[in-house]
Protein backbone atom coordinates (compact mmCIF):
# COMPACT_ATOMS: atom_id res chain seq x y z
CA UNK A 1 0.00 0.00 0.00
CA UNK A 2 2.60 2.74 1.00
CA UNK A 3 4.49 1.49 -2.41
CA UNK A 4 1.04 2.71 -4.23
CA UNK A 5 0.99 6.00 -2.65
CA UNK A 6 4.32 6.79 -3.45
CA UNK A 7 3.76 6.26 -7.05
CA UNK A 8 0.54 8.40 -6.84
CA UNK A 9 2.38 11.32 -5.50
CA UNK A 10 5.41 11.08 -7.82
CA UNK A 11 2.95 11.32 -10.78
CA UNK A 12 1.12 14.03 -9.39
CA UNK A 13 3.96 15.91 -9.01
CA UNK A 14 5.53 15.20 -12.26
CA UNK A 15 1.96 15.85 -13.94
CA UNK A 16 2.37 19.67 -12.15
CA UNK A 17 6.22 20.27 -13.38
CA UNK A 18 5.25 19.68 -16.69
CA UNK A 19 2.29 22.33 -16.91
CA UNK A 20 4.40 24.40 -15.36
CA UNK A 21 7.04 23.95 -17.77
CA UNK A 22 4.46 24.70 -20.48
CA UNK A 23 3.72 27.48 -18.72
CA UNK A 24 6.78 29.30 -18.49
CA UNK A 25 7.55 28.75 -22.19
CA UNK A 26 4.07 30.05 -23.68
CA UNK A 27 5.40 33.03 -21.29
CA UNK A 28 8.84 33.24 -22.44
CA UNK A 29 7.24 33.75 -26.27
CA UNK A 30 5.54 37.13 -25.62
CA UNK A 31 8.87 38.68 -24.57
CA UNK A 32 10.29 38.72 -28.05
CA UNK A 33 9.80 41.86 -30.36
CA UNK A 34 9.75 42.74 -34.13
CA UNK A 35 10.99 44.98 -36.57
CA UNK A 36 8.63 47.05 -38.81
CA UNK A 37 8.39 49.92 -40.96
CA UNK A 38 5.43 51.63 -42.70
CA UNK A 39 5.24 54.08 -44.99
CA UNK A 40 2.01 55.86 -47.38
CA UNK A 41 1.03 58.03 -49.69
CA UNK A 42 -2.44 59.71 -51.50
CA UNK A 43 -3.28 60.31 -54.35
CA UNK A 44 -6.14 63.18 -55.44
CA UNK A 45 -8.68 61.89 -58.51
CA UNK A 46 -11.10 63.85 -59.51
CA UNK A 47 -13.19 63.04 -62.49
CA UNK A 48 -14.25 65.52 -66.00
CA UNK A 49 -17.20 66.69 -66.58
CA UNK A 50 -18.60 66.59 -70.23
CA UNK A 51 -21.80 69.04 -70.99
CA UNK A 52 -23.39 70.57 -73.83
CA UNK A 53 -25.86 73.34 -74.20
CA UNK A 54 -28.19 75.28 -76.08
CA UNK A 55 -28.66 79.39 -75.82
CA UNK A 56 -31.57 80.65 -73.94
CA UNK A 57 -34.79 79.51 -75.28
CA UNK A 58 -36.75 82.71 -76.60
CA UNK A 59 -33.73 84.32 -77.15
CA UNK A 60 -31.65 85.31 -80.60
CA UNK A 61 -29.35 82.47 -78.99
CA UNK A 62 -31.87 79.78 -79.33
CA UNK A 63 -35.22 80.90 -81.37
CA UNK A 64 -35.81 76.58 -82.13
CA UNK A 65 -38.87 77.07 -79.65
CA UNK A 66 -40.77 79.44 -82.13
CA UNK A 67 -42.99 77.35 -84.21
CA UNK A 68 -44.55 78.41 -87.83
CA UNK A 69 -48.11 77.78 -89.42
CA UNK A 70 -49.07 78.02 -92.80
CA UNK A 71 -46.79 76.44 -94.13
CA UNK A 72 -47.23 75.51 -98.10
CA UNK A 73 -44.66 73.47 -100.29
CA UNK A 74 -41.19 75.05 -101.37
CA UNK A 75 -41.57 77.59 -97.53
CA UNK A 76 -38.31 77.71 -95.23
CA UNK A 77 -38.36 77.96 -92.28
CA UNK A 78 -35.08 79.30 -90.41
CA UNK A 79 -34.37 78.85 -86.39
CA UNK A 80 -30.74 79.63 -84.84
CA UNK A 81 -29.68 78.28 -82.17
CA UNK A 82 -26.18 78.66 -79.93
CA UNK A 83 -24.39 75.57 -79.24
CA UNK A 84 -21.68 75.57 -76.18
CA UNK A 85 -19.24 73.00 -74.86
CA UNK A 86 -19.78 74.37 -70.92
CA UNK A 87 -17.73 71.26 -69.61
CA UNK A 88 -14.12 71.01 -68.80
CA UNK A 89 -13.54 67.99 -71.27
CA UNK A 90 -13.01 67.83 -75.38
CA UNK A 91 -15.21 65.36 -77.11
CA UNK A 92 -15.22 62.83 -79.65
CA UNK A 93 -18.31 64.26 -81.26
CA UNK A 94 -21.50 65.57 -81.51
CA UNK A 95 -24.76 64.19 -82.89
CA UNK A 96 -28.40 64.94 -83.34
CA UNK A 97 -31.79 63.45 -82.82
CA UNK A 98 -34.63 64.41 -83.85
CA UNK A 99 -38.31 63.17 -83.02
CA UNK A 100 -41.63 64.27 -83.49
CA UNK A 101 -43.60 64.33 -79.79
CA UNK A 102 -46.56 64.91 -82.33
CA UNK A 103 -46.79 63.63 -85.78
CA UNK A 104 -48.16 63.80 -88.70
CA UNK A 105 -47.49 63.40 -92.37
CA UNK A 106 -45.27 66.03 -92.11
CA UNK A 107 -42.55 64.26 -90.90
CA UNK A 108 -43.50 60.66 -91.33
CA UNK A 109 -42.87 61.11 -95.29
CA UNK A 110 -39.14 61.32 -95.70
CA UNK A 111 -38.92 62.20 -99.35
CA UNK A 112 -41.97 64.53 -99.69
CA UNK A 113 -42.18 65.27 -96.10
CA UNK A 114 -39.75 68.37 -94.13
CA UNK A 115 -36.43 68.35 -94.49
CA UNK A 116 -33.78 69.63 -92.16
CA UNK A 117 -30.37 71.16 -92.96
CA UNK A 118 -27.95 72.33 -90.42
CA UNK A 119 -25.04 74.84 -91.12
CA UNK A 120 -22.66 77.20 -88.78
CA UNK A 121 -21.85 80.37 -89.31
CA UNK A 122 -18.05 81.93 -87.24
CA UNK A 123 -19.97 84.24 -85.29
CA UNK A 124 -23.45 84.68 -84.24
CA UNK A 125 -26.16 84.95 -86.96
CA UNK A 126 -27.37 88.03 -87.86
CA UNK A 127 -31.37 87.91 -87.06
CA UNK A 128 -33.61 89.91 -89.81
CA UNK A 129 -37.68 89.86 -90.09
CA UNK A 130 -40.40 89.85 -87.83
CA UNK A 131 -41.03 86.35 -85.53
CA UNK A 132 -41.88 83.32 -86.77
CA UNK A 133 -40.90 84.51 -90.00
CA UNK A 134 -36.91 84.94 -89.21
CA UNK A 135 -34.29 84.60 -91.36
CA UNK A 136 -30.46 84.63 -90.62
CA UNK A 137 -27.40 85.51 -92.41
CA UNK A 138 -23.96 85.20 -91.42
CA UNK A 139 -22.48 88.61 -91.20
CA UNK A 140 -18.80 89.38 -90.23
CA UNK A 141 -18.30 85.56 -89.83
CA UNK A 142 -17.29 82.58 -92.53
CA UNK A 143 -19.86 80.97 -93.27
CA UNK A 144 -18.91 76.82 -93.00
CA UNK A 145 -20.17 74.01 -95.35
CA UNK A 146 -23.34 72.49 -94.40
CA UNK A 147 -23.23 70.33 -91.21
CA UNK A 148 -25.68 67.67 -92.27
CA UNK A 149 -28.69 67.38 -94.20
CA UNK A 150 -31.44 65.07 -94.35
CA UNK A 151 -35.21 63.90 -93.82
CA UNK A 152 -36.56 66.45 -90.28
CA UNK A 153 -36.63 63.02 -88.46
CA UNK A 154 -33.09 60.66 -87.54
CA UNK A 155 -30.96 59.55 -84.92
CA UNK A 156 -27.57 60.32 -84.36
CA UNK A 157 -27.36 62.37 -87.09
CA UNK A 158 -23.22 63.30 -87.07
CA UNK A 159 -22.36 67.34 -87.06
CA UNK A 160 -19.05 67.58 -88.34
CA UNK A 161 -16.91 70.49 -88.59
CA UNK A 162 -17.94 71.48 -84.89
CA UNK A 163 -16.04 73.59 -82.79
CA UNK A 164 -17.74 72.35 -79.69
CA UNK A 165 -16.11 69.10 -79.52
CA UNK A 166 -13.02 71.16 -77.70
CA UNK A 167 -14.07 72.58 -74.05
CA UNK A 168 -15.11 75.90 -73.84
CA UNK A 169 -16.13 76.94 -77.12
CA UNK A 170 -19.48 77.79 -78.85
CA UNK A 171 -20.91 76.58 -82.04
CA UNK A 172 -23.28 79.24 -84.08
CA UNK A 173 -26.36 77.18 -85.75
CA UNK A 174 -28.91 78.11 -88.40
CA UNK A 175 -31.23 74.83 -88.49
CA UNK A 176 -33.34 75.17 -91.48
CA UNK A 177 -36.94 73.24 -92.52
CA UNK A 178 -38.05 73.11 -95.57
CA UNK A 179 -41.17 71.44 -96.97
CA UNK A 180 -40.57 69.74 -100.47
CA UNK A 181 -41.88 70.74 -103.92
CA UNK A 182 -43.37 67.84 -104.36
CA UNK A 183 -45.71 67.99 -101.46
CA UNK A 184 -49.07 67.32 -102.73
CA UNK A 185 -52.54 67.89 -101.73
CA UNK A 186 -52.41 65.35 -99.06
CA UNK A 187 -49.87 67.02 -96.44
CA UNK A 188 -52.48 70.43 -95.99
CA UNK A 189 -53.67 70.84 -92.77
CA UNK A 190 -51.31 68.54 -91.16
CA UNK A 191 -49.36 69.63 -87.53
CA UNK A 192 -45.97 68.05 -85.78
CA UNK A 193 -44.03 69.05 -83.45
CA UNK A 194 -40.25 68.43 -83.66
CA UNK A 195 -37.64 67.94 -81.11
CA UNK A 196 -34.07 68.66 -81.10
CA UNK A 197 -31.39 66.89 -78.71
CA UNK A 198 -27.76 67.46 -79.05
CA UNK A 199 -25.84 64.62 -77.47
CA UNK A 200 -21.96 65.33 -76.70
CA UNK A 201 -20.05 61.87 -76.37
CA UNK A 202 -16.33 61.98 -74.11
CA UNK A 203 -12.93 62.08 -76.16
CA UNK A 204 -11.33 59.07 -76.51
CA UNK A 205 -10.23 57.63 -72.81
CA UNK A 206 -6.08 58.42 -72.25
CA UNK A 207 -3.73 57.79 -69.58
CA UNK A 208 -3.60 60.66 -67.06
Amino acid sequence: MKGLNLNSTSGKVLASLALMGTAAAVAGMGTYGAFTSTTSASSDVTSGTVNIALGTSGTANNRLNVGATGVVPGDTIQRAVTLSNTGNQNLASVTLTTAATTSSLLDTDATNGLQVQIDACSVPWTEAGTSPALTYSCTGGTSSTVLASRAVIGSNLALANLNTVTAGTNDYLRVTLTLPTTADNTFQAKNSVVGFTFTGTQRSATNR
